[in-house]
This record gives structure tokens, sequence and C-alpha cells, in this order.
């Protein structure tokens, strides 16, 4: 398998399902479908699909959340890439219109819809007003939504390519802080399904869970804590909505210590309600959290690493844990 990166990943499966069917639309502002790879063609959906079906609107978020929205309700299917200026905006219409529809009709109403959603205060440098550090939170919130958070380059395609092709509507997380990782993603169409965790590593002394852009702080700390001894158990989310609750009730009842990490501010954030999920179903586990304090992040790269969970906060909780 060649190496590639996310966004390369991602638009390898979007062009792949453009080609075979015609009626499939992409919608972007700002941030044309160019992706490129070292051995492998430039990937410009513009140029190959014409600006009929590859839209580039002005900046208007909510337009652009309606517009694939009605394409949807159509019989087209649609996604739309919405940067970091605008990653709330859709909210509305994706939790008034989108996750109420297909039950109102009792699933008459089919929504083969992505909303590609850029989740931005990753790195150093948005400050507050571009941080969005709330967005996996919110929707994930939305009954009636599927919400993915992919966090590898394989994942990155595969959860694309069942969005694409799933009759619910789709919040599809993409964590700016991941924009540089590559792996291995093979050339074909494939699909990763979109309801179940990602087991990176076993273990039977403690389970960390993340999801996103937490996954390598997660990973390098679980890799540190190996050769201190300990055994960890690492469990991917993939999967805000639906969560996958067995998979993290399997592991937690072995372990019986559960850390969660995530990069999204520590009231509510998904590691809450992994801890709630476990909680109710396994006796006589510990739990601890590591997330984003509840503050806006600062501008100073200094200020914000040290506040951005990372592998010695990770490492810290997991030892005071065991």
């Amino acid at each position: 398998m060649a190496q590639k990166s996310w966004m390369y990943s991602v638009l390898e499966a979007v062009q792949y399902e453009m080609q075979q069917d015609p009626a499939m639309t992409w919608i972007f502002e700002l941030t044309p479908p160019v992706a490129s790879n070292p051995g492998k063609p430039v990937i410009n959906l513009e140029t190959e699909f014409g600006r009929k079906r590859v839209v580039n609107t002005g900046i208007d978020e909510n337009w652009m959340a309606s517009a694939v929205l009605g394409a949807g309700l159509a019989g087209s299917r649609s996604a739309t890439y919405i940067p970091y200026q605008g990653a709330l905006m859709p909210l509305q219409v994706i939790q008034n219109v989108a996750g109420k529809l297909r039950h109102m009709t009792g699933g008459k109403a089919s929504m083969p819809v992505v909303w590609i959603i850029e989740m931005t205060g990753q790195s150093p440098g948005f400050a507050g007003q571009h941080s969005c550090y709330e967005e996996d939170t919110y929707y994930a919130h939305i009954p009636g939504v599927r919400t993915v958070i992919p966090s590898t380059p394989y994942d990155a395609k595969g959860m694309m390519v069942s969005a694409l092709r799933s009759p619910d509507p789709v919040v599809y997380l993409y964590p700016a802080g991941l924009r540089g990782l590559t792996g291995e993603v093979p050339d074909e169409q494939y699909e990763v399904p979109l309801d179940k965790a990602a087991v990176r590593q076993e273990g039977s002394d403690l389970t960390i869970v993340s999801s996103g852009a937490g996954m390598p702080g997660v990973l390098e700390a679980a890799a540190t804590l190996t050769t201190e001894g300990m055994s960890v158990e690492v469990i991917d989310l993939r999967v805000l909505k639906e969560m996958d609750t067995e998979t993290l009730v399997n592991s937690v009842a072995k372990t019986k210590r559960l850390l969660t990490v995530d990069q999204s501010y520590y009231t509510l954030c998904p590691g809450a309600e992994v801890i709630a999920r476990v909680a109710e179903n396994v006796d006589g586990a510990r739990y601890k959290r590591v997330a984003f304090p509840d503050a806006p992040p600062p501008a100073s790269p200094e200020m914000f690493l040290w506040m951005r969970p990372n592998a010695d906060h990770i490492m810290g909780a997991a030892r005071a844990l065991v």
C-alpha cells in the first residue's frame, strides 16, 4: 500500500464516488478540493468534474449546509467541506432539519449527505476566535446524525466511503491537527464501519480512550508506559454517534481502570460520555479524564502547548490511576 496524506485519502474516496455517480456534487468555500501525494496523480475535483458539480460558493456556511441537505433530499448524494471560519455555523440546519427529518418521515426521507467540518484549534496560533474546541460535543449531541472523527489516513478514506454511501446524514469531523499525517492507504475503495471503535493496542492494566487529534499523544504515552511495565489498552473511538459502547465496556471490565483523553473542553467532553456509559455497566472501576481546560485557547504557542493535553499529561494521569 502507498503512503498517503490525510486529505489525499479523503479526496481519493470522493473522486471515485463522483466518477460512479454523475449526480453527486461537492460544495466548498476558500479551500479548493485539490490534493497531491508523492508518486500519485494530483486530485483536482473542480478540474475533473467541472463547476456545475464542484461548486465554489461565497462565504456562507449556512447556505452550504442547507444546499447539500436539499440535494440529498432530492435524491442526489452531496458533500460539503466547511473550513475553520464557519465550523459551527451549520449547527442549526443540521440539528433542526437533518437530525429530525428521517425520524419525522419514518425513514422515508433519505439523506445521503456529508458535512466535512474542519476542527481547528489543534495547533498553536488560532487563538480563541477560531479554536472551536467544542465542535465534537455539539454535533455528537444531535439525534439522527452520525458523527465520526477518524484519526488515521486509512480510516479517513474508509469512513468517507461509508459516509458517502450512507442514507443517514453524517457529520465528518476533520481534526486540523492531523493535516500533515500520512499512512498506508489502499488505492481501491473500502468501507470502515460508522459504528465501531478501534482497539489500537491491547492491554490489561488500564484502558485509555481518545479520538481524532488526541490519538497521537495517547499512542506516544502508551508506548512510554509500556516500557515502564504498564499494560495499556488503547481505544480510538472513531465514532461519537452512535458510540460503540460494547467495545468500551468489554475493555474496562477487563482492566478496571479508564482514562479518557480529549482535545475538546473538559466540561461535557466526549470522554465524560464514555465514562458515564462504562460506569453504568461496569462495577468497581476507577476513572479519570484529561481534556482542554474550560478556557479559550491563547494565541501564545507556549501557553497553548502547556494547556493542550499531551503525552506528559496523559502519562501523569495514567500513573495516578495505576
